[in-house]
């Protein structure tokens, strides 16, 4: 393009140089009344290096400028019968398809002379009796088109070779958080070392957006990693005292041939206390399993009221002297999976029967409060310690006033509460006072 754009520039200037020349001598020659002034009218060409021609109707040249020592003889009346002809080559005629503009008054044409340079041809009618014309060298157009054509390949290759170079030297600096980001997710998938982080160089472009995002991802997956380990060391923590328990048991019952029956029976009672206790866990470890899993609830129109009754009539038969009543009962219909809610309600009476004294009472009471149902469990017993209450919901988490009063606990059954409530799109508060009680609450959205 650039090669094109200017060799036609090149011509194009001579070509309008010609064509100036040849209008303002015909004007001027119109004019002249004599030989002596005709031939002073080409005497003075407007350019030096135009060549200033008149030819009669028979092609005879009749004046002529001072200046056209060299210049070939031309014919000028086959040029006016011409189409005019462009003055660069053929390639650049087809590279830029641009048509040549040509003046009524004249035709463009060329011509070589003795040494093989090219000239450029304008020629004109003066009248209808004579002809001028205007002749100008191309030799210097052409030398500078050629070495311009030399020039082109050398300036593509300079400048393909600062693209490819500076192209290297950006992609490198604009990658080098790509490689950044990938060496450290090799690293982490080599050693586990979730606490590693990639280097923010950037963080307002989308590269540094990106090494953000994989550090959050690196820091949730850090959590989950702690809270997996945490969850299996403590579920084989607590898996262990009962095997050891019923083991140990076991091994007495085979050796000691000369046990009394009251020892054996006590032994035969402790290791079904603990199989007891190590088949609930095995469940809730279940559940809290296919909760990791993402199990979804199957769900359908439940009527929340009578879950809290069926609740109120098995807990009931639990009960160690402690009074369980339902102070506030109203028809709520809810979404959801009625053996869950009624899982969920469960756990949370049984908790707070553990921990109340016989003397004590435990109230539940449903409610509606604007599009939420819920469910309160109130009890009198020993309370939690502001200390304990935030942890309550972490798996295996149990106080100690919660393990002197429950040793067979697992911990697990608020974790489960809470991810029953949450699958349902609700959610289990807990308000609690050392001494004073206990108050867990689940709010529930109604189904329209």
């Amino acid at each position: 393009a650039a090669y094109s754009i200017h060799s036609r520039a090149e011509y194009d200037d001579l070509d309008l140089l010609l064509q100036s020349a040849a209008d303002h001598a015909t004007g001027e020659y119109a004019q002249a009344q004599t030989p002596n002034q005709r031939a002073s009218v080409l005497a003075d060409p407007a350019s030096p290096g135009v060549v200033l021609r008149i030819y009669d109707a028979n092609g005879q040249l009749g004046f002529t400028s001072p200046n056209a020592t060299g210049a070939p003889l031309i014919d000028p009346r086959p040029i006016l019968t011409q189409p005019s002809r462009p003055a660069f080559d053929r390639f650049l005629a087809l590279a830029i398809l641009v048509v040549q503009v040509t003046p009524d008054a004249g035709r463009f044409g060329l011509t070589a002379d003795a040494r093989g340079t090219r000239w450029r041809v304008y020629v004109r009618p003066v009248d209808t009796t004579q002809y001028l014309e205007a002749l100008a060298s191309l030799g210097p157009n052409d030398a500078s088109v050629a070495r311009f054509r030399t020039l082109v390949p050398l300036l593509a290759l300079l400048g393909t070779a600062t693209t490819l170079v500076g192209g290297w030297f950006v992609a490198s600096r604009a990658l080098r958080p790509v490689a950044t980001l990938t060496e450290t997710a090799s690293t982490i998938a080599d050693s586990r070392d979730f606490k590693r982080r990639v280097p923010v160089e950037s963080p307002r472009d989308e590269l540094g957006q990106l090494a953000d995002t994989f550090n959050g991802m690196l820091a949730s997956l850090e959590q989950a990693y702690q809270i997996q380990r945490r969850f299996i060391s403590d579920a084989s923590h607590e898996m262990r005292a009962p095997l050891t328990a019923i083991q140990a048991n076991l091994e007495i019952l085979g050796h000691q041939a000369t046990m009394t029956v009251s020892d054996r029976q006590e032994a035969v009672d402790e290791a079904s206390r603990e199989t007891y206790r190590l088949s609930r866990l095995v469940a809730d470890l279940l559940a809290l399993a296919r909760a990791d899993a993402g199990t979804v609830l199957k769900r359908q129109r439940v009527e929340l009221d009578r879950v809290v009754l069926d609740v109120l009539r098995e807990t009931r038969l639990l009960a160690h002297g402690q009074r369980v009543d339902v102070v506030d009962l109203v028809p709520i219909l809810v979404e959801g999976d009625a053996d869950r809610l009624k899982q969920l309600v469960l756990i949370l009476v049984d908790n707070a029967l553990k921990y109340t004294p016989p003397d004590g009472q435990v109230s539940l009471c449903l409610r509606r409060d604007g599009a939420s149902a819920e469910v309160t469990v109130a009890d009198s017993g020993v309370g939690i310690s502001v200390y304990d209450l935030p942890h309550l919901f972490e798996r295996f988490y149990r106080a100690d006033p919660a393990r002197a009063l429950d040793p067979s606990g697992t911990g697990l059954g608020l974790p489960i509460a809470r991810w029953i409530a949450h699958q349902h799109g609700g959610e289990v508060v807990l308000t609690s006072t050392a001494g004073k009680g206990t108050t867990a609450t689940v709010r529930l959205p109604i189904g329209k």
